[in-house]
């Protein structure tokens, strides 16, 4: 899952966070370099480490304002592709060249946690913080501790082509699937946006699926972004209360059976093999125009800058269970083998103030987790003419829990292949989804 997977009020909470940070810098900390706090000693450096460019980018300004008010203490940012980074964390924990602050994501926290690799962020900072997000703080307590300092979050909302759905006279914010097929909106409309490069549209006979010139929109094996939203909205579960994997249900069956016929029937999204291939080739169809609708996050809007022609949010798709979708948020982990533990712990306390997430939502790339710094975010899209008030509704209205447990991502990675099989339609759904429920708690339980 891509959680990928990022300002405001000038200086609101400044000098309470501030505050926080020097207290956390005294003379004297583990690794410090003899530091004497009269500013001539040798600089700290602590270590941080993610895997979003442009997010690094807002983190480098965030961290030369932390530096400014402690130039006792710099902030190294390593940027790891989402391709390579789940690989080497194992690794670099292991061998103890992990960086003293890292990003992770809920299917990736909490074996840490429980092998007693993270610095727990309850003892370190205790009540003396700005207000996060209850919903990220609760995604990342483990055992009554908090193990993540909360970052940002991402809600699931409809990307539209006003071009497109007006010309087809479709209204993108009523939209209902149903895999029964009553009152279905959704698969009709996306046969009307989907045509090849004669013209016909992919509920025309004579339509070629194999030149197709414009999707309708982006079914693919993407967790956040589609088959959990869909698996949810059908009345069914990802996992059980006791984090097994729970999706080969009757609603986990139907609701993929209906994604994959998007794909493999009805041909009105990209073949799968294109989109294993490229995660993000249908984000890149939309932004060429050559997609009309796409169900994606707030960490989708950024690649809009590039689109040429007018575009819009909408609710999520609706399903017989009403618009579910998942919530998911971004932690920023300590380290708990750092050599620098009380510099690390004031790196934290930054990355949790308002002040220090500003630039989170500067940018307009991610929702920050502090409140006092949320309505960055919106400012920033307001100003270029974008509502994305439908983010927070997403966020505020009825949701499914993002993948959790120390072993989920193992399962994950166990029942990846049979997924992939399914997606392009060389195994059935319901083999699929029971093989694949097996192997992924099979994987949890080693």
């Amino acid at each position: 899952m891509e959680i990928r997977r990022r300002r405001l009020l000038g200086a609101v909470g400044a000098l309470g966070a501030t505050a926080l940070v020097l207290a956390a810098c005294s003379p004297g900390s583990s690794g410090d370099s003899g530091d004497d706090g009269s500013g001539d000693g040798e600089s700290t450096t602590v270590t941080f480490r993610l895997w979003d460019e442009a997010a690094a980018a807002a983190y480098e300004e965030s961290f030369a304002a932390f530096t400014e008010a402690n130039p006792e203490i710099t902030v190294d940012v390593e940027v790891v592709p989402w391709a390579n980074y789940w690989e080497r964390l194992p690794q670099d924990i292991g061998s103890g060249t992990m960086a003293d602050i890292f990003w992770a994501n809920t299917s990736n926290f909490a074996l840490y946690a429980d092998n007693g690799n993270l610095i727990d962020i309850t003892e370190a900072l205790g009540d003396d913080h700005d207000e996060w997000t209850q919903s990220i703080v609760d995604l990342y307590t483990r055992d009554g501790s908090l193990w993540g300092v909360p970052q940002l979050s991402d809600s699931i909302a409809l990307f539209y082509n006003k071009d497109l759905v007006d010309a087809a006279g479709i209204d993108p914010t009523t939209l209902r699937w149903d895999p029964t097929g009553t009152n279905d909106t959704f698969l009709p409309a996306a046969q009307q946006l989907t045509v090849d490069a004669a013209g016909a549209t992919a509920a025309d006979p004579a339509f070629n699926p194999d030149d197709v010139a414009q999707f309708g929109f982006n079914a693919q094996n993407d967790l956040q972004a589609i088959y959990i939203d869909f698996l949810a909205s059908n009345g069914g579960v990802f996992q059980d209360e006791d984090n097994q994997f729970a999706f080969n249900s009757s609603e986990g069956v139907a609701a993929f059976q209906y994604v994959v016929d998007l794909i493999n029937t009805h041909h009105v999204s990209p073949s799968a093999a294109d989109t294993s291939q490229n995660g993000d080739l249908a984000r890149d169809l939309f932004v060429q125009g050559k997609m009309a609708l796409f169900q994606s996050g707030q960490y989708s809007l950024p690649a809009m800058a590039d689109a040429e022609f007018e575009w819009g949010l909408a609710p999520m798709l609706e399903g017989p269970e009403g618009r579910v979708g998942v919530v998911h948020g971004v932690a920023a982990l300590g380290n708990a083998a750092t050599e620098n533990l009380e510099a690390t712990t004031a790196v934290l306390a930054w990355l949790g103030s308002a002040e220090g997430q500003l630039p989170l939502g500067a940018n307009g790339a991610s929702f920050p987790a502090a409140t006092d710094a949320q309505s960055s975010f919106t400012d920033y899209w307001t100003e270029q003419g974008v509502d994305t008030q439908v983010f927070l509704d997403a966020a505020q209205g009825d949701t499914t829990a993002a993948p959790i447990g120390p072993r989920v991502q193992a399962g994950m990675t166990a029942y990846g292949p049979y997924f992939e099989e399914m997606f392009a339609g060389r195994l059935d759904v319901p083999t699929a989804l029971q093989q694949a429920q097996d192997a992924g708690n099979e994987a949890q339980a080693e």
